[in-house]
């Protein structure tokens, strides 16, 4: 007999204030599980207040009461917006389907078809072709392997430690046309690439003569991050082009053009660069990747995110510069907040083009190289084309080789075009000159920082545009982390994030390595070290209310008030249905018009669950918490919960029922300045029942079952033992255990602080003796003579004599 405690994590976590910032069951469903702190319906569990037939059961119930003296579990003490909803790895709410292949791993590059009914994988020594078109557990169509040579591996063995390394990691994966893909690996520390012919998205097997090398198009070691983009039939590649990985490289190749490349010696590129996204635009081509700061002095190696630019048309110089980037130039990035370190280190960036807020806008995700208070801390930054593009138009830097220091250069007047700008035909001598060393921009371009989160490191994003029932479009982001997290973030008009889930993606912490979004499927892609997951972009029926579906602020969620069900957001959507993303308030949306915050709590139930209880017992009623962004309290009837019979811990009341403790009582969640029960139990007596209210009439009811345990209400029956005085005995016993602890506790510094005070290695006199006043009246007395010792007792009687 014991209290079945049954519940989740502790206290509520609430919006911060300031800025509103491999183990699945094979080839199915991931199973549901019962440790979500969200999950399931409520358990309850009673315990006896009158004596039971254990000691320590007693004992236990002595400690427990004193433990709810001790404050609840804290919140998430994180900066930044909480996810409104948790989801563990198997949690059955939120169903995702698992694709992995026995003897593969790294499913590190993923790639959409043009139609987006098949999804690529370039996996460690394989390439695959999935069927996502319907949803489930995406569906082999075909696999070709590609492994690195015997004798590729064997050299790699030789020149690396780390044999692990020594496969072919894919890093490539391109489309060349609708009948060829383009693909590139690690090749064990040899880059190759090939070419893969395709039979109605179909792999077909790769023939040996159609490998080549691709150094400067993948990197040689699967740890290098790289970048790479195919325009007009042009690869636009950024890697590393040696072996030691000290050489970075943005090179361009395939297609009609000439290979074109960066200037090594020029260091355009510090050594250490890493590149983490190429983005195609009008004219140009942008890189983003970090790499050390040269133009700042400061006390440590100071990393900077970068965004370098190409033209497409640059055909390289004639005399110099040749088969170099004539048009390279490259800005900082800069995403930070006030008050705060800034976030230096890029991880990732995309472009949402279309009409969407003001333009195409890239969006990056940001760590920090600093930890503050021993947790990084990531952060989501937009960035405008447009103050890109204007970045690349102002003014250089230049090195001043006496002083070592960066300064200004105005754009020079008497070259013409511009030094880097975009236009047809080689460049002058003079211009490229001029470029060699005027690289850097003056400018930064300068990011609006979206979310800003502690105690995260975001690894990947994706983004899209979704429509609200009003046709109002929402930003909305998908990242990964690196424990295998997947947040689900909108963002409003007014630039606030809300962030509605946290999905564990996989049942041990690893880190996404790649998102691919599926529009047309609703699903978002994960690729990790085990294989490739499915989530949809939303399971609207786990909003069971309409209050729930409204405060999720999902745009792809609205509640059906016909059928009383939240449902997935179709295409066009009817005006009938209820959403309001942008504020979130169900006081309007789930009336029958904008009666606004004005709008009285909800307080008839949609449901009772009946408990028959015993008397002279403590029962546990769970409150599921819904949303961590609200605020719980426990209430019966119309009134607060007794604080005479009852106690609120970790959001489950237990209550004592004695006379008169039945009834109705309801957990209360209060979110967005709205009010709602959560869960309402009818509490009655097996001794005597209680009439339900009158209001209550017409509510379904459930009868919940409970573990009882029969206490009898006056004295225990003649056959019962009582265990009474061994709970006062061991009661006793603890308290004189404790008590013994904190005497030692306080007597053992005060034991230390005497003994300091006296002479090392001189104990104390016995009563009568002096202290000897030379060094002479301790020597040893000369061989042959006799001495006589005497003891003294501590009342200067003489104990006895012994004759040495």
């Amino acid at each position: 007999m014991g209290l079945g405690l049954g519940m989740g994590g502790g206290g509520v976590a609430g919006l911060s204030p300031g800025r509103p910032q491999a183990g699945f069951p094979r080839g199915g469903k991931r199973s549901a599980s019962p440790s979500s702190e969200l999950a399931g319906g409520p358990r309850l569990s009673m315990a006896p207040l009158a004596p039971g037939p254990d000691p320590w059961s007693l004992l236990g119930l002595f400690l427990f009461r004193l433990l709810l003296l001790l404050p609840g579990t804290a919140g998430d003490g994180g900066q930044g917006p909480v996810p409104r909803v948790k989801y563990l790895a198997g949690d059955g709410r939120r169903p995702l389907s698992l694709f992995h292949q026995k003897g593969l791993q790294d499913f590190d590059t993923l790639l959409l078809s043009a139609d987006g009914g098949t999804l690529y994988v370039g996996a460690r020594d394989a390439v695959l072709a999935l069927d996502v078109q319907d949803p489930g557990v995406p569906q082999l169509k075909s696999m070709i392997p590609w492994p690195a040579s015997d004798r590729k591996k064997t050299e790699c063995a030789f020149k690396k430690n780390n044999e692990t390394q020594c496969f072919n990691f894919i890093r490539v994966l391109v489309s060349l046309n609708a009948t060829h893909l383009y693909v590139c690996g690690t090749f064990a520390f040899s880059p190759a690439c090939t070419f893969i012919e395709l039979k109605d998205s179909h792999l077909l097997p790769i023939s040996e003569d159609k490998v080549v090398e691709g150094k400067g198009q993948s990197p040689f070691d699967p740890a290098h991050k790289h970048t790479a983009v195919l325009v007009d039939g042009t690869l636009y590649s950024g890697t590393m082009n040696n072996f030691l990985g000290s050489e970075p490289i943005l090179i361009r190749t395939l297609g009609p053009q000439p290979v074109l490349k960066t200037d090594t010696f020029l260091r355009w590129l510090q050594p250490d660069a890493s590149f983490v996204a190429a983005i195609p635009s009008t004219q140009v081509v942008y890189f983003f990747f970090e790499e050390t700061a040269s133009e700042f002095e400061f006390f440590d190696k100071l990393r900077t995110s970068r965004v370098a630019r190409v033209c497409k048309n640059d055909v390289g110089g004639e005399r110099l510069l040749q088969k170099k980037w004539t048009t390279f130039l490259k800005a900082q990035l800069l995403c930070t907040e006030p008050g705060q370190l800034p976030f230096n280190v890029i991880r990732h960036a995309v472009l949402l083009p279309g009409n969407f807020s003001s333009g195409p806008h890239v969006y990056a995700v940001f760590t920090s190289q600093w930890q503050v208070g021993g947790t990084r801390s990531s952060a989501v930054c937009a960035f405008s084309l447009k103050d890109i593009e204007r970045a690349f138009e102002g003014k250089y830097k230049e090195l001043n080789k006496e002083t070592s220091r960066w300064t200004t250069h105005g754009v020079p007047d008497d070259i013409s075009p511009r030094p880097g700008s975009c236009s047809a035909g080689p460049s002058s001598d003079k211009a490229l000159t001029f470029m060699k060393a005027h690289f850097l921009m003056d400018e930064q371009v300068v990011g609006m920082p979206l979310l800003v989160k502690s105690g995260v490191e975001y690894t990947r994003l994706a983004v899209e545009a979704a429509q609200d029932l009003d046709g109002h479009s929402h930003l909305v982001m998908y990242l990964g982390t690196t424990t295998g997290a997947l947040h689900k973030a909108v963002v409003s008009e007014d630039g606030r994030v809300h962030l509605v889930e946290e999905i564990q993606l996989f049942p041990r912490p690893e880190p996404v390595l790649n998102l691919q979004l599926a529009p047309t499927q609703g699903a978002v892609f994960a690729g990790f070290s085990g294989g490739v997951v499915r989530v949809p972009r939303a399971n609207c029926s786990v909003y069971e209310s309409c209050m729930d579906c409204v405060l999720a602020r999902d745009p792809h969620c609205a509640w059906d008030p016909e059928s009383r069900i939240c449902r997935l957001l179709p295409t066009p959507a009817p005006r009938s249905w209820r959403q309001d993303v942008e504020r979130g308030s169900p006081g309007w949306a789930c009336a029958n018009g904008p009666v606004g915050r004005s709008l009285p709590p909800q307080s008839r139930p949609q449901i009772i669950k009946e408990v028959l209880a015993v008397p002279n017992s403590i029962l546990e009623l769970p409150c599921p918490h819904l949303s961590a962004l609200a605020s719980y309290h426990w209430g019966q009837g119309p009134a607060p919960a007794p604080r005479a019979s009852s106690v609120v811990y970790n959001g489950s009341l237990l209550l004592a029922l004695r006379d008169g403790a039945g009834g109705l009582y309801q957990c209360w969640a209060t979110e967005n300045g709205f009010s709602y029960p959560v869960v309402s139990y009818w509490v009655d007596s097996r001794d005597q029942q209680l009439a339900l209210a009158p209001d209550l009439a017409g509510i379904p009811r459930e009868r919940v079952e409970a573990p009882l345990t029969r206490v009898g209400g006056g004295a225990a029956p003649a056959a019962q033992r009582s265990y009474w005085p061994h709970f006062l005995v061991v009661t006793t016993l603890l308290a004189l255990v404790l008590s013994a602890a904190l005497i030692l506790l306080l007597v053992s510094p005060l034991g230390a602080l005497r003994g300091r005070g006296k002479v090392q290695g001189c104990g104390p006199l016995p009563p009568g003796e002096k202290a000897p006043l030379s060094r002479e009246q301790h020597l040893p007395p000369p061989n042959g003579h006799r001495t006589m010792a005497s003891s003294v007792g501590v009342d200067g009687d003489r104990l006895g004599t012994e004759v040495v």
